[in-house]
């Protein structure tokens, strides 16, 4: 007590007079120790560990939610189950909704009543009920002297075990994931609620402002939120789509602060970080630079190219693939980003650097070297190893997998069609059911023109580009029934897609329904999309248990683990995961770079400083417009009069995190994370405490849309406005 005392006085006498910076660390939320608690304390944390992770009564934990396995969080906000989100994590439900004639994407959707909120298909949210340390019962038969293989085989088996012991009536959710590569393992039990409904999307103009090109980039002045709401049974618990479902009612929701934020506030973020790669060696930013991601961002382009042709062409096509698009083409401008963060702020010679002080800290001891000799020269061999089937299998994935819909449509059609040759008839029309379902779901967002030529683009640049090694096997079909022994053409998977396009039942809704109904074997195993898509898969995952990764999972445990006992002292969060995380730091401008100084608020005078209507992702309504030109802003202006749209803080997130809420020193919701910042795009590799920042719509932004812009007033009188509590 008395350490943490003294711990806390230091902390707070050097807090005012150092400068405002960034705060690495996604700390399990389970195990905030002294020093991470203290620090939280020292920046003015007014909250206690249980307070925000507690299994035996209401937490914070109890408030933050999971959004359909991980892509991404939310929060729950009134006692009603409502739920604030980012609008791009709801995009795909938008947009499902929506068509030519109720474009809910172009002008929003605001339910004003609990009967006009939409159930979403296929959309469900977690709650975390607790976290267990496993790692001993994990790694009880398991030794240093083990191969790979047996390692894996006695993990297996501890695993089974767990889950019976933990697990016997099977009515659990559990999951067990590892960390600090397969070093440590934690036990997680969710509860998920399956009946979802949309509640509230502001327009594009809104929340997607600023489109692709202020994607990652700061100033921005995106209102990027919506909102959704839990249903459950009469019970509380979760239960299938009914009317009879009733608005769910939380452990814990969180209050809105109508404070603000200050330079130098403190802020946390709870949510649901996907991964990062903060361990990643000198040798694995080289193969990622020379290989990985300017394969990833090639393939990419022509996808997005070929699909805003066929977009900007047809209204119809735009609103079908406008989340395939927004999710294609953040990745592609996120490697871009990466590539120039880790070039710029030479990540490679600072791993190097690293790697040599744990080198010579290994050879300083015989123990060591006996235990950890070996890591460093498995690692630098297992790249050397993959060097030149990265780009084959970057290809494999982004081309040939998901490149276009009917590949994996197909491979996804093929897996569940076992079902249908059963010899049990409820088996048979179980597995009618789903996979009408499924296809009815497909065939929404598919326009077979579109994915023609996204076929024909992206095969021609996958056999053109890559060593035939490592192309699908059906480039050889395409090459003998239309080429015979003559090279491929450009034109050989135009005349391919001709015929597939032509016969596969796959790529017609009546058709597919059909075949449905009436399943016959020879049909589904002669169709040629289902065998592009068998063909891609197999591509995809051939040398998946490839010898260089025994040395790459080995290489890496015992690096990792061997770090964390040379810095002993210093507490090191793990990597990302799509668990739980728990980051913290204060609101603060940065330096971008020479002569560039940026603010940590942006206010909606930019909007209207960005506004031109003759391109769509600036474009701002008539009625926004005047709003902010008449300065209406109420209860939501800031101390100066200004309406602030987003703010900027020192914490640590990534994909997944996206929609997380951003909480005040007392617990309370005061903004909405959605993007990173351009200039430490390197982020998820290493940590840039003097540039990275976090960008987060501001609650008081959220709440005057709502209000004065959608008179969604129901909305706000449900959740808890709270003030002068900084």
């Amino acid at each position: 007590m008395k350490q943490t005392t003294i711990l806390l006085l230091v902390i707070s006498m050097f807090s005012t007079s150092l400068p405002a910076k960034a705060d690495e660390g996604m700390w399990l939320v389970n195990m905030l120790n002294r020093i991470t608690m203290a620090e939280m304390e020292g920046m003015g944390l007014n909250l206690t560990a249980e307070e925000i992770y507690d299994i035996n009564n209401a937490s914070l934990k109890d408030a933050i939610v999971r959004l359909n396995g991980g892509s991404c969080t939310g929060e729950v906000i009134s006692s009603q189950g409502l739920v604030l989100t980012n609008h791009h994590c709801a995009y795909d439900a938008i947009q499902g909704f929506s068509s030519t004639e109720n474009d809910y994407l172009t002008d929003g959707f605001f339910a004003k009543a609990f009967d006009q909120e939409k159930h979403i298909d296929d959309f469900v949210i977690s709650f975390l009920v607790r976290i267990d340390d496993v790692t001993e019962r994990m790694l009880a038969n398991v030794t240093m002297e083990m191969n790979e293989d047996d390692r894996n085989a006695a993990i297996s088996e501890a695993r089974k075990a767990l889950m019976e012991e933990m697990n016997a009536d099977g009515e659990k959710e559990l999951q067990l994931k590892s960390f600090y590569y397969d070093n440590e393992f934690y036990l997680f039990e969710y509860k998920t609620y399956r009946d979802i409904r949309l509640v509230a999307a502001p327009p594009e103009s809104v929340g997607k402002y600023g489109g692709d090109t202020d994607n990652w980039m700061w100033p921005r002045h995106t209102g990027d939120f919506s909102m959704l709401r839990i249903y459950a049974g009469t019970d509380n618990e979760p239960a299938d789509f009914s009317d009879s479902n009733v608005p769910y009612q939380p452990k814990r929701h969180l209050r809105i602060s109508m404070d603000g934020v200050s330079e130098g506030d403190f802020t946390m973020i709870m949510g649901y970080p996907g991964s990062t790669d903060r361990f990643l060696s000198s040798w694995g930013i080289d193969q990622a630079l020379r290989l990985y991601n300017p394969s990833v961002v090639d393939v990419r382009d022509l996808k997005l190219k070929t699909m805003k042709e066929h977009m900007d062409a047809d209204p119809a096509v735009r609103i079908q693939y406008a989340a395939k698009y927004a999710q294609a083409a953040n990745y592609w401008k996120y490697y871009i980003g990466q590539s120039k963060g880790l070039k710029r702020l030479d990540v490679e010679a600072k791993k190097a650097t690293l790697e040599e002080r744990f080198t010579k800290w290994v050879n300083e001891n015989e123990d060591r070297k006996t235990e950890y000799g070996e890591a460093l020269d498995l690692i630098q061999s297992y790249y050397e190893d993959t060097d030149p089937s990265v780009q084959g299998k970057v290809y494999a994935l982004e081309a040939g997998l998901i490149g276009c819909d009917i590949t994996l449509f197909s491979f996804r059609f093929a897996r569940m069609a076992g079902g249908l040759f059963s010899d049990k008839a409820e088996e048979v029309a179980a597995t009618q059911a789903a996979m009408s379902d499924f296809a009815n779901g497909f065939f929404k967002e598919y326009d077979q023109a579109t994915d023609r030529d996204l076929f024909v683009n992206l095969m021609s640049k996958f056999r053109d580009d890559i060593d035939p090694a490592y192309h699908p096997s059906f480039f050889e079909l395409v090459s003998r029934k239309y080429m015979g022994v003559r090279m491929m053409s450009e034109n050989d998977f135009s005349q391919f897609a001709d015929k597939m396009y032509a016969n596969s039942f796959l790529v017609d809704a009546g058709r597919c329904a059909a075949f449905i109904a009436n399943p016959d074997q020879k049909q589904l195993d002669k169709d040629l999309g289902i065998i592009v898509g068998n063909s891609a898969i197999q591509t995809y995952f051939a040398g998946m248990s490839n010898p260089a990764e025994d040395k790459f999972n080995r290489g890496y445990r015992l690096f990792v683990k061997g770090l964390r006992e040379m810095d002993a002292g210093q507490a090191i969060a793990p990597d990302a995961n799509s668990t739980m995380r728990l980051t913290y730091g204060a609101v603060a401008p940065y330096k971008a770079a020479d002569a560039v100084n940026y603010d940590f608020i942006t206010t909606a005078n930019g909007v209207l400083e960005k506004k031109d209507n003759s391109n769509p992702e600036f474009v701002v309504p008539d009625a926004l417009d005047e709003l902010i030109r008449s300065r209406d802003f109420g209860p939501y202006a800031d101390e100066s009069g200004e309406l602030v749209v987003c703010f900027i803080h020192g914490t640590d997130i990534t994909g997944g995190n996206s929609g997380s809420p951003v909480l005040d020193a007392n617990g309370d919701l005061i903004g909405c994370a959605f993007d990173g910042n351009w200039e430490a795009m390197s982020g998820d590799i290493a940590f840039e405490t003097e540039l990275q920042r976090t960008i987060s719509v501001d609650i008081r932004y959220v709440m005057w849309i709502l209000d004065k812009f959608a008179g969604a007033n129901n909305l706000i009188e449900e959740m808890d406005l709270v003030s002068g509590l900084r």
